[in-house]
């Protein structure tokens, strides 16, 4: 599952929100804060960690 953050147009607020990567969980996201529907999905940044094999 990957997290992704989106902003709301009624409360101005932003939020995570957790989705699977593959798309498949077609729920609509809406405002933890005001229960809102209109919100919109924000860019981020990306970062992966890794370790190194020896």
């Amino acid at each position: 599952m990957s997290q992704y953050l989106y902003h709301c147009e009624e409360c101005k607020k932003e939020f995570t929100h957790q989705q699977h990567m593959s798309g498949d969980d077609k729920s609509e996201v809406i405002c933890p804060y005001c229960g809102s529907k209109q919100v919109h999905q924000l860019l981020a940044a990306f970062s992966a960690v890794t370790s190194k094999k020896s």
